[in-house]
């Protein structure tokens, strides 16, 4: 019979691992993420509820009758119902970081069917071993983690030793959101006077960034500029000690990854570690904490640039909105208006105009550029669908201050109908119900349709849009909200996308 239960659960492991290892690769491979999404999971639906019940139940059964440890695997087999193998995001991808950290996983699991074997009771620990596969995950991730940062290393001292000898002039980006806009516009904003580089997409880890200046830094780069974020405090320090930025940025700071960083004053001295080595900081005076953080940093002999959207705060560089496509800019108290794209915003023009200032980029030229700002993707793109539809893509937004930006473009557009789909914001810690609330309750009276997707937020949108006259429609995937979109809207109709969040959520 333990042979028999210890060959079936060689069988069916795979099946449930898969999932697992997809969450590990998906969540950047921080222990303890996979028991968080899988306690997420195993409460989801009443289906599921009764599969892991029976799963404990059986596994306890076993310790006396073996054939119980067969449901047990089974029901860890078959669930969480909902959770695919592949994927629609993003499908497994066989890395060698995943590799070996699906062969640790293994070898604990072979410990413990072993260790189970020799004292007497194989099947029971076959089932156990199959119950607590996210568990013994996270473990493998904790276990593997100090190899990977000693792997990472080698890339590490090759993109130092890269930049030491191209020596560039070094432009390091954070804050909670719009770090990647801001990137763009920077690089658009300079690229005009001397040759930029800047990291890829949302390459803003130690890994991205090492890649980054490996594969693209060219001997005649002048500019290179870092993306950087960060789920805790001592991340930035770390990307701080080799990439050594001369001029560094604080964009924004708000409720993003809060479950991580616990609440917002740990996020601005989280944050505030990019200006360790800095020549030149650029703040966004208008964000929480860094009105009080660019007066600590001006008593450390740093040249501080503030940037603001507000008229009256004094800034060196103030962008404010004159109305959907002009704003007025102020560097240095030299005061002229610009056409821009409507879909920029007004703080994160200020922060790419203050760096291209520390950059010494001429006023003429930075005026010159902003006409036309490009767009980050996913970010507030702007289509016509084939159909006639108005498409807003902001599926690359989870914050509170984008989503709110995004719908009023929506609510801006000339339509017969105008519709949002979300699944909500995810990360944003103890404020997330309330925040998807606030969203819910804009949208129910700024959209005639809200479709809302998934089950992560639905409680929250949903007691949001109560009172509101908006329609509201459930849905449980994106590929179900996409098809009642084709099937709903016609010519002359607008929708927002705003934000997509990876199938490993509920």
């Amino acid at each position: 019979m333990t042979v028999i239960i210890v060959l079936l659960l060689i069988a069916a492991a795979p099946l449930a691992e898969a999932r697992w290892l997809r969450v590990a690769q998906r969540e950047h491979y921080l222990p303890g993420t996979v028991t968080t999404f899988a306690v997420r999971w195993w409460r989801l639906h009443v289906r599921n509820q009764a599969l892991v019940a029976l799963a404990i139940g059986a596994t306890a059964v076993a310790v006396f009758f073996g054939w119980a440890a067969v449901l047990a695997i089974e029901a860890v087999a078959l669930g969480p119902l909902g959770l695919s193998m592949r994927g629609r995001t993003s499908q497994l991808a066989w890395t060698r970081r995943l590799k070996a950290l699906a062969a640790t996983h293994m070898l604990i699991c072979v410990a413990m069917v072993t260790a189970g074997v020799l004292v007497g009771y194989g099947a029971a620990t076959a089932a156990l071993t199959a119950l607590v596969l996210p568990i013994t995950l996270d473990l493998a991730l904790a276990i593997n983690a100090p190899l990977e940062n000693r792997a990472a290393a080698k890339f590490v001292h090759q993109a130092r030793v890269r930049l030491d000898k191209v020596a560039p002039t070094r432009v390091a980006i954070t804050g909670s959101y719009g770090k990647t806009t801001i990137k763009g516009y920077v690089r658009h904003l300079a690229t005009s006077t001397r040759s930029v580089v800047a990291s890829p997409a949302s390459f803003n880890n130690t890994g991205g960034l090492s890649r980054s200046v490996n594969e693209h830094l060219t001997p005649d780069t002048e500019i290179f500029v870092a993306e950087m974020g960060s789920y805790g405090p001592g991340e930035i320090s770390k990307l701080c000690t080799w990439v050594k930025p001369d001029v560094a940025a604080l964009c924004n700071i708000g409720p993003v990854h809060l479950e991580r960083f616990g609440d917002l004053d740990t996020v601005v001295t989280s944050k505030a570690e990019i200006f360790d080595n800095a020549n030149i900081g650029v703040l966004n005076v208008d964000a929480y904490g860094l009105t009080e953080l660019a007066d600590q940093l001006d008593k450390n002999s740093i040249r501080i640039i503030r940037c603001s959207a507000d008229p009256d705060s004094g800034a060196d560089v103030i962008v404010e909105d004159l109305d959907v496509a002009t704003m007025r800019i102020t560097i240095d108290g030299a005061t002229s208006e610009v056409p821009v794209a409507p879909a920029a915003i007004a703080e994160n023009v200020a922060v790419a105009v203050g760096v291209a200032v520390a950059l010494d980029v001429p006023g003429t030229v930075i005026l010159q550029r902003l006409v036309d700002l490009p767009g980050a993707d996913h970010r507030q793109e702007i289509s016509t669908s084939p159909t006639g539809v108005t498409v807003i893509d902001d599926t690359y937004n989870s914050n509170p201050a984008g989503a709110a930006s995004a719908l009023v473009v929506l609510t801006d557009l000339t339509a017969r109908r105008r519709v949002l789909v979300t699944p909500g914001m995810v990360e944003l810690g103890p404020i997330q119900h309330a925040e998807n609330a606030k969203l819910g309750a804009a949208a129910a009276n700024s959209v005639d349709d809200i479709v809302i997707v998934g089950h992560t937020n639905r409680t929250a949108l949903l007691r949001g849009t109560e009172d509101g006259p908006a329609a509201v429609h459930l849905v449980s995937t994106r590929n179900e909200a996409v098809e009642w979109v084709r099937a709903t809207l016609e010519p002359g109709d607008a929708v927002l996308y705003e934000n997509d969040l990876p199938d490993h959520y509920a």
